[in-house]
């Protein structure tokens, strides 16, 4: 028996996709849930071969839901927008369906999906790339996950960012936080009057500049509001330059 899960606001959208496995006896609705909270935690406890995800979604997202799941079952989205659905499904997801949701390709979804289940295909959803197309959207909020709780930190709230391995430390005024996502990608989708790279390590909210002063070999030392300090390169210093007009 395949485990699916449906994630959804809209009940309307859920009701057509219950109605339409109704012809599926093979697969079992384990869950449904009205937003990516709902969806994580019914993820974990129940182990699904298979989500049918909405895209936009009050709280969460479903792209930000992904992100923090620490195992991904198959995914097929579901949206009422074009733009999105295409890069979920340049991504690799197994499929998308635009709502309303047509007879005809749904049933085109559950065969790629029982096709690549049956093969014992992993699921090829990479959240950081799936996130990083779509960087030519401004950056509003970062969720992040701490142990068992999940945090949505605007994008005012960030003082600073700071390279760390396969992550970047995400420095607030509530504390330090760790995001699975690159320096460059967070440099595309910030506003680079509010935050300049100032290293390849280092981005920093310009309004939390206290004083730079000059190091060796053409490089700085920058002083935040908050007292920690930050590394500037010559390159950063020439950016923070055209920014602030140093």
């Amino acid at each position: 028996m395949i485990k699916t899960i449906l994630i959804d606001d809209e009940p309307l959208a859920r009701s057509m996709v219950l109605e339409y496995l109704q012809d599926h006896a093979d697969i079992q609705v384990v869950a449904e849930c009205n937003d990516g909270f709902e969806g994580v935690k019914a993820i974990q406890q129940h182990q699904p071969d298979l989500v049918f995800l909405d895209i936009q979604m009050p709280k969460l997202t479903g792209f930000e839901m992904l992100e923090l799941l620490d195992k991904q079952p198959h995914i097929i989205f579901t949206t009422a927008f074009d733009e999105f659905a295409l890069k979920a499904f340049e991504k690799n997801a197994i499929d998308y369906l635009l709502k309303p949701i047509r007879p005809d390709r749904f049933e085109q979804a559950i065969e790629k999906f029982k096709t690549a289940f049956q093969s014992k295909e992993a699921p090829k959803i990479d959240t950081q790339k799936l996130q990083e197309s779509m960087e030519e959207e401004s950056l509003e909020r970062i969720v992040v996950k701490t142990g068992n709780q999940i945090k949505i930190i605007p994008v005012q709230q960030i003082l600073f960012l700071e390279a760390y391995d396969d992550y970047v430390k995400i420095h607030t005024p509530d504390g330090l936080f760790l995001k699975n996502k690159t320096m460059s990608s967070f440099e595309k989708q910030l506003d680079p009057k509010q935050y300049v790279r100032v290293h390849r390590s280092f981005i920093v909210k310009v309004d939390q500049l206290q004083k730079i002063e000059p190091m060796e070999k053409d490089s700085y030392i920058a002083t935040l509001l908050t007292g920690e300090k930050v590394n500037i390169s010559k390159s950063g210093y020439a950016r923070l330059k055209q920014v602030i007009g140093l």
